[in-house]
């Protein structure tokens, strides 16, 4: 599929953790010829420290503020799939970087979550109480935001990669066609 659609214009993908941003992230950059960047790895880069050592060190609010500043910098980059932690939506702040490009939410149910995030012992969010209370309450708090996503892309259990990738991009065509003027006004 060529990219000439999307105009070079940068895709953000948003949505909870465990919800695949990087993996389907990959595909799409490998598909669109687009550069590919992770903003939890940029953070790790940048700073030395995993991200439950900040979490831990530093606390959720600098991690925040230290998100915010990888998605300005990334942000005015173009021809780039951005897949951002799931908590980066939480940040009104956060929203102008993203509108810069297409914002894509990629819904996954509480249960796939659980069932992909039951042994991660990396996510510093999940590490007390109860793992459907915590995923469930995260979801309920960002809900709105991710709502306010370009366009939403639901899970389908058993799905791969490859195919939530191609029916992203069909869903962003069908989008951009169906409004026209977001694609002249998305900063490129």
């Amino acid at each position: 599929m060529t990219a000439e659609f999307l105009k070079g214009t940068n895709l953000y993908l948003v949505g909870m953790m465990g919800s695949g941003k990087t993996t389907i992230g990959k595909h799409l950059a490998h598909t669109l010829n687009y550069r590919f960047i992770d903003t939890d790895d940029v953070i790790v880069q940048a700073t030395g420290q995993s991200i439950n050592q900040i979490f831990a060190e530093q606390g959720e609010a600098t991690f925040r503020e230290i998100e915010t500043q990888v998605l300005a910098q990334v942000a005015p980059y173009t021809h780039t799939v951005i897949a951002t932690g799931g908590g980066m939506v939480v940040k009104q702040q956060n929203w102008s970087y993203l509108q810069s490009g297409l914002v894509v939410w990629i819904n996954v149910s509480v249960d796939e979550l659980i069932a992909r995030l039951s042994r991660d012992q990396s996510r510093p969010l999940l590490k007390q109480g109860d793992l459907r209370d915590q995923l469930t309450t995260l979801l309920e708090q960002r809900q709105a935001r991710y709502g306010q996503a370009d366009v939403t892309v639901e899970y389908q259990p058993g799905e791969k990669a490859t195919a939530i990738a191609t029916r992203i991009l069909n869903t962003l065509q069908t989008f951009i066609a169906e409004n026209p003027a977001t694609s002249t006004t998305i900063n490129h």
